[in-house]
C-alpha cells in the first residue's frame, strides 16, 4: 500500500473539527453539502484508498464507453481538498475509535481528535467462495475505482469472464463488459436474474435479452471448483458437474456494511449496518454514520436517491437544525441498455404481483393483501411509467 499522506486545505484548526471516515459518495457528498451551506469548520476525510473523486455509479458503465481508470476520476485528492477546503488523508485506515476521548488511531501511527464524527465506511464485497491463493490475482470484486483500475488493467484485449452473481451488480456488469466486446458467462444460484427486484417472470425477460444478445448463462448452479489448465485458463466446475473456461472472475455476489471499527468501539451494530436513527445519530453521542455502512431505523438501502436524501438531512443536523431523514419512493434504475429495468422492490413479500404486458414490456405492480401497490418493477418499454407509479407507491421511511 503507498505510504499515507496527507492533502492540505488552506484553513487553521480554530473551528469545531468535523472527521468523516470514507471519501465515497456519502463521505464526499457530506463536505460538499456542507460547504454549500456555508459550514466554515474544519473537515478531516479519511481515506482507504487514493481518495479520487469520481461517480461509482459509473463503474459499470465504463467498458461500454472504454473509460480508463483516469477518465472516471474527476479529480485527484489534491483536487477535491482544494474544493472541499479540507484536509483528505489518503491510503490510511481508521484502526481504533476512542470514544470516550473523542481520538481516531491510524494506521499511519498517527491519531486525529474529532468533536463530530462520521462513519461513511461503506460496505466490502462479499465472497462466500474460498478462492485457492495461487489464483487469487485472477479473481476481482469492484467496489471502488481502485477495484475498477485494477479490473481495467486485466481487460486489455478480448477476454472470456465469469460473472459470479445476477444481482444488481452482476447484472450491470455482465451488460457492460459484453458491450466493451468481452465473452461473458454469468453464474448464480437463482432461476431468474436480479431476484431481489424482479419477479422471476420479468427476470427471465432480461436472462432471455441477455442469452439473444450473446451472454452465457448458467442459472441455478454454484461454483463448486476453480482451478487452473495447462493452458493457464481457469476452469469452473459447477454442482451439476458442468463446466466452464474463462481467463478471469468478476465476483459479484453482495456487499456487506463495514461496521467492524463501529463494533469494536461499542456502536450498536447488526448484519444491517451501523444502526442509527431517523437524524443519523448512532447510540454514542456525536457519532454519527451515512451511507452503505448505516442501517437507519431498520432500513438499509443500498442505492443513490436514499444516500443522497441522508447527506442532505445530516448536512441540515450538523449545520444546526435537527433533521430525520425521509425516503420518497425511489425506484432503482438498473444500467442494463440491453433491456432497461427500472424497479422499486416492495419491503415485505407483496400478497400477488399483477403482471402484465408481453414480449420484453412488463408492468409488474406489487400488492399487498388489501390490494394496495407496495412497490412495482417495470421491463422494456414500460419503464416510462416510472414518475407516474413512484408516486403511487408509498415511501420506505415516510
Amino acid at each position: 500500500m503507498p505510504d499515507s499522506h496527507t492533502t492540505s486545505s488552506r484553513t487553521p484548526h480554530h473551528h469545531a473539527a468535523l472527521v468523516i471516515v470514507g471519501t465515497g459518495m456519502a463521505g464526499v457528498g457530506l463536505a460538499r453539502a456542507l460547504r454549500r451551506q456555508g459550514d466554515t469548520r474544519t473537515i478531516t476525510l479519511v481515506s482507504a484508498d487514493s481518495g479520487d473523486d469520481y461517480s461509482k455509479p459509473l463503474l459499470s458503465t465504463g467498458f461500454a464507453k472504454r473509460l480508463s481508470p483516469d477518465k472516471l476520476a474527476q479529480r485527484s485528492a489534491e483536487a477535491l481538498a482544494d474544493e472541499l477546503n479540507a484536509q483528505i488523508v489518503t491510503h490510511t485506515l481508521v484502526t481504533q475509535l476512542d470514544v470516550d476521548n473523542h481520538v481516531l488511531q491510524l494506521s499511519s501511527g498517527a491519531t486525529l481528535g474529532y468533536d463530530e464524527l462520521v462513519l461513511a465506511t461503506g460496505a466490502a464485497p462479499r465472497t462466500p467462495f474460498r478462492i485457492p491463493s495461487e489464483l487469487a490475482e485472477r479473481c476481482f470484486t469492484v467496489n471502488d475505482l481502485d477495484d475498477y483500475r485494477r479490473l481495467h488493467g486485466a481487460l486489455n484485449q478480448p477476454t472470456r469472464i465469469a460473472i459470479i452473481g445476477a444481482g444488481l451488480v452482476g447484472c450491470e456488469f455482465a451488460n457492460d463488459l459484453h458491450a466493451g466486446g468481452h465473452q461473458v458467462t454469468v453464474i448464480a444460484p437463482e432461476s431468474a436474474p436480479l431476484p431481489r427486484l424482479l419477479p422471476e417472470r420479468l427476470g427471465s425477460a432480461l436472462a432471455d435479452t441477455f442469452q439473444e444478445a450473446g451472454i452465457r448463462l448458467a442459472l441455478g448452479r454454484t461454483l463448486e471448483t476453480l482451478s487452473q489448465d495447462a493452458d493457464n485458463a481457469l476452469t469452473l466446475q459447477l454442482d451439476n458437474g458442468e463446466r466452464h473456461t474463462v481467463d478471469i472472475i468478476l465476483f459479484a455476489t453482495g456487499l456487506a456494511p463495514r461496521t467492524q471499527l463501529a463494533e469494536a468501539a461499542g456502536l450498536s451494530v447488526s448484519p444491517s449496518g451501523i444502526q442509527v436513527d431517523r437524524q443519523l445519530r448512532t447510540n454514542q453521542p456525536h457519532i454519527y454514520a451515512l451511507g452503505d455502512a448505516a442501517c437507519i431505523d431498520g432500513v438499509n438501502a443500498m442505492y443513490v436517491q436514499p444516500l443522497q436524501a441522508s447527506v442532505k438531512a445530516l448536512a441540515a443536523t450538523l449545520g444546526g437544525t435537527p433533521t430525520s431523514v425521509s425516503f420518497g419512493a425511489w425506484p432503482v434504475v438498473v444500467k442494463t441498455p440491453l433491456l432497461p429495468v427500472v424497479a422499486y422492490p416492495p419491503t415485505q413479500p407483496p400478497e400477488r404481483w399483477r403482471i402484465e404486458g408481453d414480449g420484453n414490456d412488463f408492468t409488474a405492480l406489487a400488492e399487498n393483501k388489501d390490494g394496495h401497490l407496495i412497490g412495482f418493477a417495470l421491463t422494456g418499454g414500460c419503464v416510462r411509467r416510472k414518475v407516474e407509479l413512484s408516486r403511487a407507491a408509498p415511501g420506505l421511511l415516510g
